[in-house]
């Protein structure tokens, strides 16, 4: 199977990715875990000029477009063999945040990211995403370090991608599980853990 972890930054997403993995190991899986954008050589890369290069100016729809070659690169070189090799599959991030963060917050339409993204991805994508929720105020003080460049766009337009998450999850609730991520870690993990339970295969 193939599961991703994605919602607004400072949710909680490694860590509660690290204990899924965790978890899921011992069930008998064998997780192959990447994140997105990077998880390969021309992914970091592109992660690097997407996140770090602050003084580069990139127009909205350079930057879905510089997301999705990311992608294309992760899906060929990491998801679609381990898929094939019946391994499971635990992405911090996925398509979900370009439609959300280019089409919903950039403008780009949701559709239109959503149908490039098909291209990039040849048409993979999580059975799963677990979209952590939690007001963008709570989650803006929970982000340590220094921000990068689309953590420092600020909280409205950090509340503008928690709702566009929230709209997306309303739309597909069947593989876009909204989890509340104001509780303790372990309860939300506990949480993740029994909503895994009911997809994985026996």
């Amino acid at each position: 199977m193939f599961f991703s972890f994605d919602g607004v930054d400072g949710t909680g997403k490694s860590t509660q990715l690290s204990l899924f993995c965790e978890w899921l190991r011992s069930q008998g899986h064998e997780p192959v875990t990447c994140r997105d954008p990077g998880g390969t050589r021309l992914g970091e890369q592109i992660r690097s000029i997407l996140l770090d290069s602050r003084d580069t100016p990139i127009h909205g729809r350079s930057e879905m477009l510089l997301y999705q070659a990311s992608r294309a690169q992760l899906v060929e070189e990491v998801i679609r063999p381990a898929l094939s090799a019946g391994k499971t599959v635990v992405t911090d991030r996925f398509l979900l945040a370009t439609v959300v963060y280019q089409g919903h917050v950039r403008g780009l339409g949701a559709d239109a990211v959503r149908t490039v993204g098909q291209v990039a991805t040849s048409g993979i994508g999580p059975d799963l995403t677990f979209v952590l929720d939690m007001p963008a105020e709570a989650a803006a003080r929970r982000i340590e370090g220094e921000m990068d460049r689309m953590e420092s766009e600020g909280l409205r337009f950090l509340e503008d991608v928690r709702q566009g998450y929230l709209a997306e999850a309303g739309q597909d609730p069947d593989r876009l599980v909204v989890v509340d991520a104001r509780r303790p870690i372990e309860e939300v993990h506990q949480n993740i853990c029994e909503i895994a339970t009911r997809r994985l295969p026996p």
